[in-house]
C-alpha cells in the first residue's frame, strides 16, 4: 500500500505551506473584525495574493485526494486560511450543490461569482423549532403561486448570514406535504435582498460571535415571494440534494480539523517545554508526555481514516464511502476536541482566556459534533448500515 501523496499534491503542499508562513500566520496579529460583520480587510488582502499564486478554489479543482492534505495545512489557521483560498464553508457546499444540481441561469448568476469571491453565501436548512437531524421534520413552506414560489419559515445558526456580502440563501423547505416523507422537501435560491427576507439576529457559539466567517444567523423568511425558476432542481429533491452537499462538507470539515489539532499540538508543546512548575518543566511530567503522545497517535489515526475516505470518494463516489464519511464525522471531531482540552488543561488559566486561541477553537470545534448531523444520528445510521450484513 503506497501512503505517497503524487507529485501535484506534493507541489501544492509546499506552495500552500510557503503560502502560510509567509503570509497567513504572519496576519493573524493582524485579523480586525469588523463591527458590520463583513469580510476583514487582511482576509481581502490574503485573499488577493493566493489568487495572484493560483492558490484559488483548489476544493473545486482538485479531487479529495489531493485536497486533504491542502485543507488540512489551511486548518492550521482556521479564522483565515479557508477563506482566503476562497475555501470556507458554507460557500464551498453551496458552489458543489449549484455545480451539480443548478441549472445554466443559476450557475450564472450565483455560481460564478461566488468562484470569483465576489460575494458570499449561506445553506439555510436548520430550524428551531424542530430536530433537523432529521430533515423530514423541516417546517419551512415553499409554495407554488403562479410563476412564484412563496417561502415562509423561521431558520437559525444559519452561518455567514450575518456577513453583508452574503448574497444569496439556500434555503430549504417542503413543497409538497402529500408526498412521500423524503420527497417533499425542496431547494430554492432567495437572495438576500427580496421583501420578507430578515436577518433578525446573530447566534453565539459559547459565547462567540464568529466575526471572522460572518457569523451564525436567524434568519425569518416572511412570505417571500421569488420566481419559480429560482428552484434548484425538481420538485421533491430537495431531501437528496442535502445529502449529496453534506457528505463532501463533512469531510471539508474533517480535513480542516486534522490541521487544527495539529496546531494545537504544536501549541501544547511549545507551552509545556518553557514552564517550570515543582521543579522541572511540565514536559518532564509523565502526565504531560501522555497527553502529547496520545495526541500524535490520535492524529494519525484520523488522517488516515480522511485520507481513506477521501480516496473512496474519489473512486467509487460519495454513497460508496458513505460508511466512512460517518466514521470521520463522527471520530475527527471527537479527536480535536480531545487534544484542545489537553492543551487548554497546558497553558493553565491562558488557555480559557483570549490571550491563546485555544478557547475560541475549542468552541468552534465544539460545533461540529452538532453541525451536518450530530454523532448520535450518525451512529444511529453506521449501526443499522453493519447489523444488515448480519440480519435475514
Amino acid at each position: 500500500m503506497d501512503f505517497a501523496f503524487d507529485a501535484r499534491t506534493e507541489e501544492l503542499r509546499e506552495q500552500v505551506t510557503a503560502f502560510m508562513t509567509e503570509h497567513v500566520y504572519p496576519a493573524e496579529a493582524r485579523l480586525v473584525t469588523n463591527a458590520d460583520w463583513s469580510t476583514p480587510e487582511v482576509v481581502r488582502e490574503l485573499q488577493r495574493e493566493a489568487r495572484a499564486q493560483g492558490l484559488w478554489n483548489l476544493f473545486y479543482e482538485l479531487p479529495n485526494l489531493q485536497y486533504a492534505p491542502i485543507a488540512e495545512l489551511t486548518g492550521r489557521s482556521i479564522q483565515l486560511a479557508p477563506a482566503a483560498f476562497n475555501c470556507a464553508a458554507p460557500d464551498t457546499g453551496n458552489m458543489e450543490l449549484l455545480t451539480q444540481f443548478g441549472d445554466e441561469a443559476q450557475r450564472k448568476q450565483w455560481l460564478e461569482p461566488l468562484l470569483a469571491g465576489e460575494i458570499r453565501s449561506a445553506f439555510a436548512m436548520t430550524e428551531p423549532d424542530v430536530a433537523s437531524s432529521d430533515a423530514t421534520n423541516i417546517e419551512t413552506r415553499i409554495e407554488l403561486d403562479g410563476d412564484e414560489y412563496v417561502v415562509n419559515g423561521r431558520k437559525w445558526y444559519i452561518t455567514g448570514a450575518m456577513n453583508p456580502e452574503c448574497k444569496i440563501f439556500i434555503v430549504m423547505g417542503k413543497t409538497d406535504l402529500t408526498a412521500d416523507v423524503r420527497r417533499q422537501q425542496s431547494m430554492i435560491l432567495v437572495p438576500r435582498d427580496t421583501p420578507g427576507v430578515t436577518v433578525r439576529r446573530a447566534m453565539t457559539v459559547f459565547g462567540y460571535e464568529d466575526r471572522d466567517h460572518g457569523g451564525h444567523a436567524e434568519v425569518v423568511f416572511d412570505n417571500v415571494r421569488v420566481p419559480a425558476s429560482n428552484l434548484i432542481g425538481e420538485p421533491g429533491s430537495g431531501f437528496a440534494i442535502a445529502q449529496a452537499r453534506l457528505g463532501p462538507g463533512r469531510i471539508h470539515h474533517c480535513m480542516r480539523a486534522i490541521g487544527l489539532a495539529e496546531r494545537a499540538l504544536e501549541l501544547m508543546c511549545r507551552r509545556v517545554t518553557e514552564r517550570v512548575a515543582f521543579g522541572k518543566p511540565l514536559a518532564a511530567q509523565g502526565v504531560v508526555q501522555d497527553w502529547i503522545a496520545e495526541s500524535r497517535v490520535r492524529i494519525e489515526q484520523a488522517r488516515l481514516l480522511v485520507l481513506k475516505t477521501a480516496w473512496l470518494m474519489d473512486t467509487v463516489g460519495n454513497k460508496g464511502a458513505h460508511t466512512e464519511i460517518q466514521a470521520i464525522k463522527i471520530v475527527v471531531p471527537q479527536t480535536v476536541e480531545w487534544i484542545l482540552d489537553k492543551a487548554v488543561q497546558a497553558h493553565g488559566a491562558a488557555g480559557v482566556s483570549q490571550d491563546t486561541p485555544l478557547a475560541q477553537l475549542f468552541a468552534g470545534n465544539r460545533t461540529l459534533r452538532l453541525a451536518d448531523g450530530p454523532d448520535e444520528v450518525h451512529r444511529r445510521s453506521l449501526a443499522r448500515r453493519e447489523l444488515k450484513r448480519y440480519q435475514g
